[in-house]
């Protein structure tokens, strides 16, 4: 998935997001060899250009009161440090659904080399699709939570908002990228708040309409909407598991899987956990009857700033 999004990614700001911020031509893109140019010169810089790989910083924070992973490439804080001699712009993905910012790891760093280190890539989960560390629960306050349904479709988009708004200064050029369902979720960020600098919408396999339709929605629909509590006790069985073989056994089945990505291992591990599962599956069951009709609207306010790609009509990706 990661290797799929990020050559789209490629190819959209080769022609046109790259120069639209005014980067030069010439960026590189760390993701292997060109094709015909492999050989123990190519092999021993793309070896070493993973020993140079920084890691990226992750932190957790309540957001609406409800627990938020993020992860980060570059600068952390923009709040305290501003070049005054051009816009602050901020990369900001927002995830498909199960929203675990692990799973793009990659892909930031990818983006944050490609643009030479230049702008902060920062990823924010989902509220409850991560698992909280040991110093805070996973809401602050249960009642308000389930008042304001901050684990569903729109609580999510209010979710997001609430993130930027807290977390970046307002005058920071957005450039957003969704996967799937977050595609659905940035054009509502656009469409409530008008005055989101946003400069670019990268939509990569958007899920933005007739999700219950399609052929796997009608699959899903039942499952999600009705059947998902019968699914919460096998992952409470595995959640007892020693770490080690849960590591194990999400390894055995994603081994047949070409060029995996390590770092998927520990998002993957991630959900083995009751109340992200039920979060995760609560929000699926909420979009299979939301997401209907297509935003035409806003996509057409919105037009000049957004780049599709992806998946036909009616398709489905969580």
């Amino acid at each position: 998935m990661i290797a799929v999004l990020r050559r789209r990614l490629e190819t959209h700001m080769k022609t046109n997001f790259i120069n639209f911020l005014g980067i030069q031509n010439d960026a590189k893109f760390f993701v292997g060899p060109p094709p015909g140019r492999a050989g123990p010169a190519n092999a021993m810089g793309s070896l070493m250009s993973e020993f140079q790989k920084e890691d990226a910083a992750l932190e957790y924070v309540y957001c609406r009161g409800a627990v938020t992973e993020l992860l980060k490439y570059g600068q952390t804080d923009l709040h305290t440090t501003k070049n005054s001699n051009s816009p602050q712009v901020l990369i900001l993905i927002i995830p498909g659904n199960p929203g675990v910012v692990g799973f793009y790891k990659t892909f930031m760093w990818t983006l944050y080399q490609a643009f030479h280190r230049r702008f902060p890539v920062w990823a924010v989960s989902h509220a409850g699709h991560c698992v909280p560390p040991d110093t805070m629960d996973m809401v602050e306050d249960a009642p308000v939570a389930e008042s304001e349904d901050v684990f569903g479709l729109n609580g999510q988009i209010e979710h997001k908002l609430s993130f930027v708004s807290k977390h970046v200064p307002r005058d920071t050029h957005l450039v957003l990228i969704g996967h799937s369902i977050g595609c659905y979720i940035i054009l509502e960020m656009m469409k409530r708040d008008p005055e989101l600098k946003v400069v670019k919408s990268v939509l990569l396999f958007p899920t933005i309409e007739r999700m219950a339709s399609s052929p796997q929605g009608k699959v899903m629909t039942p499952v999600l909407c009705h059947l998902r509590y019968v699914v919460y006790l096998p992952i409470f069985l595995l959640s007892l598991l020693p770490e080690r073989l849960k590591a194990g056994m999400v390894q055995l089945v994603l081994r047949n899987m070409r060029s995996l990505d390590t770092s998927c291992i520990p998002a993957t591990l991630s959900l083995i956990n009751v109340d992200c599962a039920a979060n995760a599956m609560y929000m699926g069951s909420q979009e299979m009857r939301m997401v209907l009709d297509r935003d035409n609207l806003t996509i057409q306010q919105h037009l000049d700033k957004i780049f599709p790609s992806g998946q036909k009509k009616g398709s489905i990706i969580l």
